[in-house]
């Protein structure tokens, strides 16, 4: 439901982006909102426990280490469940959704490289007996994955543009990243907890993060709300056919326009010859509709094939891991949070 407690909106909103990155960041956000460190640090606990956020942590860029790639599959309704739970299975997939159409079963793997991911897909072809297309991402012209909760759609404008190719983490680097993906732990110096796991100084790891947001490896790092459990109940993945030389101009300007969360131009399959996405984000299936509709407008697409998908069930829902091989071996001093993917819940709006 919708967060309306001016506390936790406050915990929420505005530690999506630029998370204090000092010693003791609980107690200078407790400080900016009148609040003891452990207040802060309880209260955090309890949103996290009832599903609102799943980690404070990092999101990296696409191309900034590992790959990842969207895949699909038409899934004859009545093998739905089945197929859908053994493409959960898949350590790699991270989002795993039924969407309107008959392209029906939506989800994106993660893996070291491409040849893992590619492992994964034909593991899960083998499986199920069904083909997966396969729809890399060629070019991101917007990733926003920070929501306004005091909004009615996603509405946020220009804070989450992304370049084409983020620049990659070294190898040595990839544990610290490995640690950023998994997320800080709820105690009163976390940072602590990933130098000592690490065996490095603390304003070594704040200088790094604050280097991978400037070069764009590290799109935000914050608090990551699950936009389902705080209201924003309906999405939906709108694509189009856009000739080649009009890619660029609809891209940007769905990019520029309020409400929409993501721009990708993706590669085309047999049977799919869409080449532009977007994702948007609202409270209500009447509200996405309304914002896409206005955003084809805005964008020129009015002339162009295109379909829109609504998300119909939620089967997974976790946080990309792919740098996941570093954290094998637990420490355990570090009390590190896991995010584990709901189960299945539908989300009819």
């Amino acid at each position: 439901m919708p967060i309306t407690d001016s506390t936790a909106l406050a915990l929420l909103n505005q530690w999506q982006r630029g998370f204090p990155l000092v010693d003791e960041p609980f107690a200078e956000i407790g400080a900016a909102l009148g609040m003891k460190c452990s207040q802060v640090l309880d209260r955090y606990q309890r949103l996290k426990n009832s599903g609102a956020f799943s980690r404070i942590g990092g999101v990296f860029a696409p191309g900034a280490g590992g790959a990842s790639l969207l895949a699909a599959m038409a899934v004859p309704p009545h093998l739905l469940e089945r197929v859908a739970a053994l493409v959960s299975a898949q350590p790699g997939v991270n989002h795993n959704y039924e969407r309107e159409h008959d392209i029906n079963l939506w989800f994106v793997v993660t893996g070291r490289d491409a040849q893992d991911v590619e492992q994964q897909l034909r593991s899960i072809e083998a499986a199920t007996s069904l083909p997966v297309l396969r729809l890399p991402m060629l070019r991101a012209f917007r990733i926003d994955t920070a929501f306004d909760l005091e909004a009615h759609s996603h509405d946020q404008q220009g804070s989450g543009r992304t370049r084409t190719a983020a620049a990659p983490i070294a190898l040595h680097e990839e544990p610290l990243a490995a640690l950023v993906e998994q997320g800080l732990a709820l105690c009163s110096r976390p940072f602590d907890l990933w130098a000592e796991r690490l065996d490095c100084d603390v304003p070594h790891i704040h200088s790094q993060l604050a280097r991978w947001t400037d070069l764009g490896s590290l799109s935000r790092f914050g608090v990551v709300v699950r936009h389902h459990e705080v209201g924003f109940r309906a999405n939906a993945m709108t694509v189009f056919q856009v000739p080649q030389e009009m890619l660029e101009r609809c891209g940007d300007a769905l990019a520029h326009f309020p409400g929409v969360t993501l721009v990708y131009q993706r590669a085309t399959a047999e049977g799919w010859p869409f080449n532009l996405y977007c994702m948007v984000h609202g409270r209500d299936r009447f509200n996405v509709l309304q914002t896409i509709s206005s955003a084809i407008r805005h964008a020129g697409l009015s002339n162009y094939p295109s379909r829109i998908l609504f998300s119909r069930t939620r089967f997974k829902q976790t946080g990309a891991r792919r740098f996941a091989s570093h954290l094998q071996v637990s420490h355990p001093s570090t009390n590190m949070p896991t995010e584990t993917p709901k189960e299945k819940e539908h989300a009819h709006s």
